[in-house]
């Protein structure tokens, strides 16, 4: 960078009366110019630009360096880039009077706000302009500015940059939806493959780390905070530190104001809802809002592309599905028994939908026992809420009974449907049904080998040119009613081929249950969603199967 001259330091006493210009040479290069041709990276490259502006400055005496301003890796589609910006406090504190560029796009490559420089911003402060390649000089040719050469080139400008986002934008998409990886840092427990960048890798330094965490939170009962407080005492850098320090990677979290990489609550919750550990690539998330507007703006849920399958998973799919309904739940860990409850966040007031706390009393003959009790009622008020209340054994006898009826109800269910399948769809309809397809193609054979030699009869004179459009008409109809009654078919053969193979995830599960004699953790997160207890000791139990029951039912 040229060094800072004071506005006097080059005035000569020859020169008096002559017009002394102090020039900013301001030089600007995006990402958008590095993706054009060899040779057109050379022209716009900094060297190339600044090359230019100094020989340019050397052939007038007039024209003074006071400092050059480099914007590197800067887009033209805004104006908010650290050396224009400095270029601007020069020019309002006097220091400068004429600004050099390359060409117009080098300024900026939006059409409105390069306008409102050339003509509002540098005129008001009695700057003068020059676009050397664009032969602009708004003090020596002050119509150059003016005519409508400059309004169109800033034009084709705006419109190059806005064409490169349209054309960066597809591209980008396209990879994201054949689940190429296309962010500059993977999640937590993934590298980028040397091999292909767009390609994730198993970190294997920290894998395990990512297992435990899932393990701690599914099978041991901890919460957010306290995989944190076990991560911290075991020293184990978070993820922003294993990247900067043992992963040396330019990495910079803007949320981290210190170095000690600590791990919190809002780290551990976006590791356990993200899909990137069973294998699952989820992009598209957020998005600028326009090639001038760089705000960045969330995306809905339904817009992100998600693609299955795209790297190794670390974490299997019933471990993350257990995660997910555990992180809608209240699973505080017992602080007397350091274990976590096989009821914690399922039980809720019937009446005002509140958790239930749990208790411990003893009863007359010295004999403690757990119940819980409505929270509303114990913390707020009993106006309220009443007590819902229910001791333990008590609700372990209901819900085992209960779950276990509908084991029986649901195989027993099962192995009807079954039966009725067999009944009511064989192999052989299904093999009718393929008979009919086969028929129907042979007549569209037979019914094209007849239009075939329709053409010939015609050029032979068998037939007139009228009686050859009036049969080619008709066989082509034919032909598309073949054609629409082929497809109708293998509908209808694929929805039998469907319902005859019905497989229900839960159903499967449950027959592989067969008689629970013990609640525990696990069974209750697999089919129970939510107990709501009533007054005098009612419960009524929402299945997570419902809905998927009603579904195989009506298959």
């Amino acid at each position: 960078m040229a060094g800072r001259n004071s506005k006097y330091s080059s005035i000569d006493k020859n020169t008096k009366n002559k017009i002394l210009w102090s020039v900013a040479l301001y030089i600007r290069l995006s990402q958008e110019d590095e993706d054009n041709g060899k040779e057109k990276q050379e022209s716009n490259s900094v060297t190339s630009q600044k090359t230019l502006l100094n020989e340019y400055v050397k052939e007038y005496d007039d024209l003074i360096i006071y400092d050059t301003y480099i914007d590197d890796g800067f887009t033209g589609t805004d104006f908010n880039r650290p050396a224009f910006q400095r270029l601007l406090e020069d020019m309002r504190n006097g220091e400068i009077n004429c600004v050099i560029v390359k060409d117009l796009s080098r300024l900026g490559r939006n059409y409105i706000e390069v306008g409102n420089y050339i003509e509002q911003v540098f005129p008001l402060f009695n700057i003068r302009f020059i676009a050397i390649n664009d032969m602009v000089d708004s003090f020596k040719n002050p119509s150059s500015t003016n005519t409508i050469l400059v309004p169109f080139k800033n034009l084709i400008n705006d419109e190059y940059c806005r064409d490169t986002s349209i054309k960066i934008r597809t591209a980008l998409n396209s990879k994201k939806k054949r689940g190429e990886f296309i962010g500059a840092f993977p999640s937590y427990g993934y590298i980028k493959d040397s091999k292909d960048k767009h390609k994730l890798i198993i970190d294997k330094s920290v894998a395990n780390i990512v297992r435990k965490i899932f393990d701690w939170n599914v099978n041991e009962g901890l919460g957010k905070i306290s995989i944190c407080h076990r991560l911290n005492e075991l020293g184990i850098l978070n993820p922003t530190g294993h990247k900067k320090l043992e992963l040396r990677e330019n990495y910079n979290n803007c949320a981290i104001k210190d170095n000690t990489y600590t791990w919190t609550p809002s780290t551990i919750r976006n590791i356990l809802s993200n899909e990137i550990y069973i294998g699952n690539t989820i992009q598209g998330k957020r998005r600028t809002k326009s090639y001038k507007i760089h705000k960045v703006e969330k995306v809905s849920k339904d817009e992100w592309i998600r693609v299955e399958n795209t790297h190794e998973a670390i974490i299997d799919k019933e471990t993350f599905r257990k995660a997910q309904i555990l992180s809608v739940k209240d699973t505080k860990v017992s602080q007397t028994t350091k274990k976590l409850s096989i009821w914690a966040g399922l039980l809720k007031c019937a009446d005002c939908k509140r958790a239930m706390n749990k208790k411990t009393s003893t009863n007359k003959l010295g004999k403690s026992y757990e119940y819980y009790i409505c929270s509303t009622y114990r913390k707020k008020s009993n106006k309220l809420c009443t007590k819902h209340t229910i001791k333990v054994e008590n609700l372990t006898k209901i819900v085992l009974k209960v779950v276990n009826f509908h084991i029986d109800l649901l195989v027993n269910i099962n192995r009807i449907i079954e039966e009725i399948q067999k009944t009511e769809y064989t192999n052989t309809e299904s093999e009718d049904i393929e008979r009919i397809i086969i028929s129907k193609q042979n007549e569209i054979n037979k019914i094209s080998n007849f239009k075939r030699r329709l053409y010939e009869d015609w050029k032979n004179d068998y037939i007139t040119k009228s009686e050859y459009l009036e049969y080619k008409y008709k066989y082509e109809c034919d032909i598309e009613k073949l054609n629409k009654n082929i497809e109708r078919l293998k509908n209808q053969k694929k929805k039998y081929e469907v319902k005859n193979n019905t497989h229900n995830e839960w159903i499967e599960r449950i027959k592989n249950d067969k008689k629970i004699v013990e609640l525990s953790r696990d069974i209750m997160i697999e089919l129970i969603d939510c107990i709501y207890i009533k007054e005098n000791n009612d419960i009524i139990i929402k299945f997570n199967f419902k809905d998927e029951f009603k579904e195989y039912l009506n298959s």
